[in-house]
């Protein structure tokens, strides 16, 4: 069992609507959505871009673009950058459509704390920062400090309808794959639909599910993709050829019903496959029952491992590299990390969040040569809620012994041993 730990230090940021997605931009920026929905309840919609730092002591964030979308919620979003790394795109669920944002970045230089100088002004898009008047030259040039910034200016782009429900239609998941050439999309019409990325031109639609879809992934080895919903049914897909694969079923406890909640692949580089992960809670009659973090192979459609909690489960995260998982719970609004090969829990956060936990994000590994703030810990987790919180959650470097005096230790036990077995005449 995992330390218990929870610090002051573990808030980043409050935002002044629910949250209900997050999503790492660059591995220094961070992006979280949500609002209130069109009611008029005078509640935001919209995005926050904020960067992420480390003093030596604690991580920090400084809000760096605020873009708010109107009477739509975001319930959910996922970036995506091209080969070449020269463009980034934005992908946000808003209600039943998907909106399409071109993510561009300018240089701001500050000065004392205000901006003197922007490389391009748009003065039609809501992300833009807001600029101030230079303050009068100070008399002690020394005194002013001079800092650059990123600036990000989301652009809308194309919208798709992608569910298509009669009375609710509502987008409830979409992902990209990290190819990104195709993107998955999920909603309460229960159909699964595959776009091509980034016009959103449709090319597929997979019918395997008859209530609304809770979550999509795709594995980074093979075409694999999974996806799961209110139905009970967790499926396993060819996302290339667009057909089922197989479904996913589990030996469940007697007299119980379990629905899956979360699912999301992690790679194994050194043989080129995908773990699969997943959460799923008891229902009904059975919700005094356990709930599971089940590790698959997907291949096989068998359980490996998995661990047990005490509450239902809301939000799954796995790192890039694929050696850490995390977990947030729905009634405590705690926050766990396991390690993924043995799912041993070894960080637990109890109450990180007042409310349900409603996403997960790793700080970024597996491009150490960017120097990521994460370098300062083994691990780092983002948490967002709907009670409006930002938070992170921190594995500190596990103290391990020296190779040579683990080598001293064993030679001088074998030594004791030997003279104690020499003086009991063995």
């Amino acid at each position: 069992m995992g330390p218990h730990r929870r610090n002051v230090d573990d808030v980043l940021a409050r935002i002044n609507f629910p949250l209900f997605t997050l999503q790492m931009l660059t591995n220094r920026h961070v992006l979280v959505g949500g609002g209130g929905g069109s009611s008029k309840t005078g509640v935001a919609n919209g995005f926050e871009i904020f960067e992420l730092s480390h003093d030596g002591k604690k991580f920090h964030v400084e809000e760096v673009t605020r873009h708010e979308t109107g009477p739509n919620v975001v319930m959910n979003c996922a970036v995506s950058k091209t080969v070449d790394g020269k463009h980034t795109y934005l992908v946000a669920g808003q209600e039943s459509h998907c909106q399409l944002y071109k993510v561009n970045t300018e240089l701001v230089t500050l000065e004392n704390g205000n901006i003197e100088t922007i490389g391009h002004n748009h003065s039609d898009d809501k992300s833009e920062l807001r600029e101030r008047k230079p303050k009068a030259k100070q008399k002690n040039d020394a005194k002013k400090t001079v800092k650059k910034r990123l600036k990000f200016v989301l652009s809308p782009s194309e919208s798709v309808q992608t569910d298509f429900n009669g009375t609710e239609p509502l987008c409830r998941v979409l992902r990209i794959h990290p190819n990104g050439k195709i993107m998955a999309t999920g909603g309460t019409d229960g159909d699964v639909r595959i776009w091509k990325f980034p016009n959103l031109q449709p090319l597929a639609k997979l019918k395997g599910h008859s209530k609304e879809i809770d979550d999509i992934d795709f594995s980074t080895f093979g075409n694999y993709l999974i996806t799961v919903a209110k139905d009970g049914l967790a499926i396993l897909w060819d996302c290339v050829k667009g057909t089922e694969i197989k479904r996913l079923t589990w030996q469940q406890p007697k007299g119980s019903k379990y629905l899956y909640k979360r699912c999301r692949f992690a790679p194994i580089e050194k043989e080129h496959k995908s773990a699969l992960y997943m959460l799923t809670n008891p229902t009904g009659v059975a919700k005094k029952q356990k709930s599971y973090l089940q590790q698959w192979f997907p291949e096989h459609g068998v359980i490996k491992r998995s661990a047990e909690f005490d509450e239902s489960v809301s939000a799954l995260a796995v790192r890039d590299d694929g050696r850490f998982v995390a977990v947030g719970t729905m009634f405590s609004g705690s926050v766990a990390i396991y390690a993924s090969f043995s799912l041993q829990r070894i960080l637990n956060i109890p109450g990180a969040h007042s409310m349900f936990v409603t996403g997960l994000e790793f700080l970024p590994v597996a491009n150490q040569e960017n120097h990521t703030v994460c370098s300062v810990a083994e691990a780092a987790v983002l948490s967002i809620s709907v009670d409006n919180q930002v938070c992170i959650h921190t594995l500190p470097y596990r103290k391990t012994i020296p190779l040579w005096l683990a080598i001293v230790i064993l030679m001088f036990t074998m030594f004791l041993t030997f003279l104690f077995c020499s003086y009991i005449d063995i």
